[in-house]
C-alpha cells in the first residue's frame, strides 16, 4: 500500500505529471486500488443556498458582484426549501449534501440559519458538507456542533499563481481557515481549478501545496475551469483534456487515501474523458443538474455512465448528531 507522504517536492510532482500517459495511469490505477474500491464512487449534491453578490474578484467565478454574468444576488434560502432539496437529493442516490452560499465570510448572525440547515440536514441521515468562505474558530465550531461534517475551501491554485486569479484575499487567508476546521476535528474537503491559464508546472504546486498540508484533504475537488461569458477567464483556452487526466492522477498518488472529485466542468466532458478519469482514480463525484451556478450532467446521465462502466454508488454509514445547536454571537462581528 502506499505510503502516505506529506513531504513531497515540486520536483518530485512535477516529473509525475511529466510521466508517459500509460504509465502515470497505471501507477494511479495501482495506489487508487491499494485504497479504494476501484469500482465505487461517491456521490454528493451541492445547492447554492445563498448565490451572487459576492465582493471577492476571483477571475473565473460568475457571482462575483462586479462581473456581469447573468447571476442575480438572492438572499439565503429558507430552511424549508433547503430540506426539500436535500430529500430529493437522497432519493436521487445522494450520500452527501453540501450547502455553498457566496460569501467572503459569514456574519455571526448567518451562521444560526445555516447551522438549523446542517441539523436537518443530518436528520435525514446525509453526510453535511458547507462551503461559505472564510470562517473564524467560534463559527467553525457552531458549525461543528450542529454536526457538520465536511468544510469545503479550496486552495484553487499554487501559490506563485494565486496573485493572478484574485486579488481580494491572500493565500494565508485560506489556509488559516483550513487550520481553523481541521483543529474543530471536522473533515476537510480542498482542492482547486485547473485550466486557468497556469503552467504545468504551475498545477505541479498546487498538488505538492495539498499533498503537503499538515493532514490529506479527506475530499480533493479537481474543477476544470467552466468558462462564464463577463467573468475575466472567458476567454481561457480549454485544458488539454489528457492534462486534466494527468492531474487526476497525480492527485491520487501524492493523496493515496483521500477522495478525488472529478468536479466542476463535467458538463463539457465526453462519457470517454469522465471514465479516464476514473481509471485515474477520481472517485467522487457532484450529482445533480447545477453546480452553484453551473451546469452539471443530469442523475439520468450519471446514472447511464455508471452502468454501461459497471461503476456504483458508494454506500456511507452516516453517524446520528449527537450535540444540539446551540450558537453564540460574537456582537464585534456581527458587521464585518
Amino acid at each position: 500500500m502506499a505510503a502516505i507522504r506529506h513531504d513531497w517536492t515540486r520536483e518530485e510532482v512535477l516529473a509525475l505529471l511529466d510521466l508517459p500517459f500509460a504509465d502515470l495511469l497505471a501507477r494511479a490505477q495501482a495506489v487508487h486500488r491499494a485504497h479504494h474500491d476501484p469500482n465505487a464512487v461517491q456521490v454528493s449534491t451541492l445547492l447554492s443556498i445563498k448565490t451572487g453578490g459576492c465582493p471577492e474578484d476571483c477571475a473565473y467565478c460568475p457571482q462575483a458582484a462586479r462581473y456581469h454574468t447573468g447571476v442575480d444576488a438572492t438572499k439565503l434560502m429558507e430552511l424549508d426549501e433547503v430540506l426539500d432539496k436535500a430529500q430529493q437529493a437522497k432519493a436521487d442516490g445522494a450520500t452527501r449534501f453540501c450547502m455553498g452560499a457566496a460569501w467572503r465570510s459569514p456574519k455571526d448572525r448567518d451562521i444560526p440559519k445555516v447551522a438549523a440547515m446542517i441539523a436537518a440536514v443530518k436528520a435525514l441521515g446525509m453526510e453535511t458538507c458547507a462551503t461559505l468562505g472564510m470562517l473564524t474558530p467560534t463559527q467553525t465550531q457552531a458549525l461543528k456542533h450542529a454536526g457538520l461534517d465536511y468544510y469545503n475551501h479550496n486552495l484553487d491554485s499554487a501559490p506563485e499563481f494565486y496573485g493572478q486569479i484574485i486579488h481580494t484575499r491572500e493565500y494565508q487567508d485560506r489556509l488559516d481557515t483550513l487550520a481553523h476546521v481541521r483543529d474543530a476535528g471536522l473533515k476537510t474537503c480542498c482542492g482547486g481549478i485547473v485550466g486557468m491559464g497556469e503552467t504545468r508546472a504551475q498545477r505541479a504546486g498546487l498538488l505538492q501545496t495539498l499533498a503537503c498540508l499538515p493532514a490529506h484533504p479527506d475530499s480533493v475537488p479537481i474543477n476544470r475551469l467552466v468558462r462564464v461569458e463577463g467573468t475575466p477567464l472567458a476567454g481561457e483556452v480549454e485544458l488539454d483534456p489528457f492534462e486534466f487526466v494527468r492531474t487526476i492522477a497525480v492527485a491520487r498518488i501524492t493523496m493515496p487515501a483521500s477522495m478525488v472529485r472529478l468536479s466542476a466542468g463535467r458538463a463539457q466532458m465526453s462519457d470517454e474523458l469522465q471514465a479516464l478519469c476514473f481509471l485515474a482514480g477520481a472517485n467522487s463525484i457532484f450529482h445533480g443538474e447545477k453546480l452553484l451556478t453551473t451546469d452539471n450532467p443530469d442523475c439520468d446521465r450519471d446514472a447511464a455512465l455508471f452502468a454501461r462502466l459497471g461503476v456504483h454508488a458508494l454506500q456511507v454509514e452516516v453517524e446520528a448528531a449527537t450535540a444540539h445547536v446551540e450558537v453564540v454571537e460574537n456582537p464585534e462581528h456581527a458587521d464585518a
